[in-house]
């Protein structure tokens, strides 16, 4: 089968931008934005989306999309035009750090309390509250990892082989069924959720398209391997925790053993993936390039950045009572008849 014929649907645009993007793609010409990318809201619905069209090109493309566009010199000018409008706004607002232990030292420390997302799903959350979280992450987990293997070609000795290890677990040691991607599709089946790659972007707000961008963002560029190590080293960091709080919500709603068990797959491994993170990857990657010491903080320091604005979309919505989707999120599958 032709590889445009497969892949998702294009999303419905939400601005010129990504109109002129998405527009593009369908019909092959050259995405027509004139001023407008520059001029985008680094972190608004118009950008996202664009930047999430433009590096989607280079996971599972889109049905009826030339697979060959991944490389298109139009379409890489304009997101270049966006990658920066994007990583300057973050370089202005998420660099509290100046190294990367500091940086990963503050979020061992958990808030007595605490009033995140995992902690409000695990005490309070509702079924369609569990559902509208996952069926935003998915655009994530659903491609698990996939941001992060980019480094590795970018890494050497124990940088690298700590990297392999812990993405090695992540595509599920070898077994097809304990793929990550796969482990989270099956959460989303006992959600009653659509499983098919991309289903949620259209309904998923630009605070959760902006942190898979910046997966994406970091993964793509040489240049920010040392801001990708800090992400995927902020992600293994806070995941066992979080991952516990979100098992006990899935078994306190009854969302059933799949979901469960999604996260309490994650409490052990990623408790060990953070040693070797911390110790091997970033560890080895500051002893080969120290120079890249305030990079790894700024991965790290965009990662929560983002993570935090996500989660206030969700959490603020929910307080007023208010889906946190942008569109309805469709019946609970597995409680059709």
């Amino acid at each position: 089968m032709s590889d445009e014929l497969t892949g998702p649907a294009l999303p419905e645009d939400r601005g010129p931008v990504s109109a002129a993007m998405i527009s593009a793609l369908r019909d092959g010409g050259p995405p027509a934005v004139g001023e407008a990318a520059a001029a985008a809201d680094p972190y608004g619905d118009d950008l996202q989306l664009a930047l999430y069209v433009a590096y989607e090109l280079h996971y599972r493309g889109f049905a009826g999309v030339d697979p060959a566009r991944e490389w298109d010199p139009d379409l890489l000018r304009v997101r270049g035009v966006l990658e920066r409008r994007f990583l300057d706004a973050l370089r202005a607002d998420a660099t509290r750090h100046g190294s990367a232990a500091e940086a990963l030292d503050e979020l061992l420390v958990e808030p007595v309390g605490g009033d995140g997302v995992s902690h409000v799903l695990e005490r309070s959350g509702t079924r369609d509250q569990l559902r509208e979280y996952a069926a935003q992450r998915s655009l994530y987990h659903l491609k698990e990892a996939d941001p992060h293997a980019w480094v590795l070609p970018r890494l050497w000795g124990r940088a690298k082989a700590g990297m392999a290890a812990v993405e090695f677990d992540e595509f599920g040691g070898g077994r097809p069924d304990r793929v990550h991607a796969r482990l989270f599709a099956d959460l989303m089946t006992d959600l009653g959720l659509d499983t098919t790659y991309g289903r949620y972007v259209d309904a998923t707000g630009p605070e959760m398209l902006a942190v898979v961008n910046v997966m994406s963002l970091f993964g793509l560029h040489r240049a920010l391997r040392g801001a990708l190590v800090g992400h995927f080293a902020a992600v293994e960091v806070t995941s066992s925790p979080a991952s516990r709080r979100l098992a006990a919500a899935m078994r306190r709603a009854g969302a059933g053993s799949a979901a469960e068990f999604f996260y309490t797959e994650h409490v052990e491994a990623d408790a060990v993936h953070e040693q070797i993170v911390r110790h091997e990857v970033v560890d080895g990657l500051l002893a080969e390039e120290p120079h890249l010491e305030r990079d790894v903080a700024f991965g790290v320091d965009a990662t929560g950045y983002l993570d935090d604005r996500f989660g206030e979309r969700l959490l603020s919505a929910w307080r007023a009572g208010e889906p946190a989707m942008r569109t309805a999120l469709g019946p609970d599958l597995a409680r059709v008849a």
